[in-house]
């Protein structure tokens, strides 16, 4: 079972991830900070339509200060969605910030308006950690997924993920009469699968969302991560299993119950070989990424050691011996979903 005992250690963007950031226009200027947004007056209980606590707080802002942190947050969601063009922001307007007062790394998020038909949508403020950094382009990447992200400084921006959070689609849908067990669990094998090539790991129910898609016969599905703090951080192999992880135990039962150990294999080699392609499409930005990242200090030389027998022990490899950092390990990785 995968355990995460110690809280993570954060690790600041250096001089040349932040070079790779601006090469890659990901770095922007922004009219405000994370730090900007810690200047709120007061604050309250954010209830879901249940009228459960959501631990995330309301803030409110100085009638002084509360039009231009508007403004700047409306200029932000622009550049995001819009690549810059402020004529998006006429008919929008900023509905509420929300604070989480629960997670370690405290993210905001703002929830957009259109005041045309009321339509919204979210994006969050963070403090820019340099794994977070890694893991949110390495799934850009190497993922089915595209992923809008800025950075400005130590503020990261990020987009809004949308899907059901893997904790309430288990409590809530995972035995509907409409669920396609089988297609459910052919996704939760191939997220699981990108998830350990990648070193993505602490994804339990509530770090990723599921996204459905109704077709005109059956229903598709897609495990999305939403959490990418403990991007090679971990020295556990485990840590980068989904399938370890206790939360995610519904899933796996149900992937006993209707799956073959012949299909799984067979999952998992199609994700191997999706990947493989993308990271030929992508070799020249992933091997930029990933010559900064070797280079960089991710984590504790204890769980890069253990981490490196571990996936040695794994893959039957000596090679993972010697690696000396987790941008290294990811390296190893990847080559070996080439070579095979």
């Amino acid at each position: 079972m995968a355990l995460i005992t110690r809280k993570k250690i954060p690790y600041a963007v250096n001089a040349d991830l932040r070079g790779y950031l601006v090469r890659y226009n990901r770095e922007v200027a922004l009219p405000v900070r994370y730090a900007d947004l810690l200047r709120y007056d007061n604050a309250f209980p954010l209830f879901d339509k249940r009228g459960q606590d959501t631990l995330w707080e309301t803030v409110m802002y100085p009638p002084s200060e509360f039009p231009y942190i508007q403004q700047a947050l409306k200029t932000i969601y622009a550049d995001l969605k819009a690549d810059g063009d402020l004529s998006v922001m006429n008919h929008l307007s900023v509905d509420r910030v929300d604070l989480c007062v629960y997670g370690n790394t405290r993210p905001f998020r703002i929830r957009i308006v259109n005041l045309v038909n009321d339509n919204f949508d979210y994006f969050y403020i963070k403090n820019a950690d340099a794994s977070r950094v890694y893991g949110l382009e390495l799934e850009h990447i190497l993922s089915p997924n595209r992923i809008s992200y800025l950075t400005s400084d130590s503020t990261l921006v990020e987009e809004h993920i949308a899907g059901i959070p893997g904790d309430m689609f288990i409590k809530q849908f995972l035995h509907e009469s409409s669920l396609n067990p089988i297609r459910l669990c052919k996704e939760f094998v191939k997220f699981n699968e990108r998830c350990f090539v990648r070193l993505l790991g602490d994804m339990h129910s509530s770090n990723f969302v599921v996204d459905i898609t109704p077709d005109f016969e059956e229903i598709y599905y897609r495990i999305r991560a939403i959490d990418f703090d403990q991007q090679s951080y971990e020295g556990k192999k485990s840590v980068y299993l989904p399938q370890y992880f206790k939360q995610n135990r519904p899933i796996i039962e149900l992937g006993i119950k209707y799956m073959t150990p012949e299909s799984v294999r067979q999952y998992q080699i199609e994700e191997r070989s999706l990947i493989a392609g993308r990271i030929r499409v992508e070799s020249t930005r992933l091997n930029d990424l990933l010559d900064i990242m070797t280079e960089d200090e991710l984590a504790s030389p204890e769980n890069i050691q253990q981490l490196s027998l571990e996936l040695s022990r794994h893959y039957h490899n000596n090679d993972f011996l010697y690696c000396v950092s987790m941008g290294e390990l990811v390296r190893k990785s990847l080559e070996m979903v080439v070579v095979h």
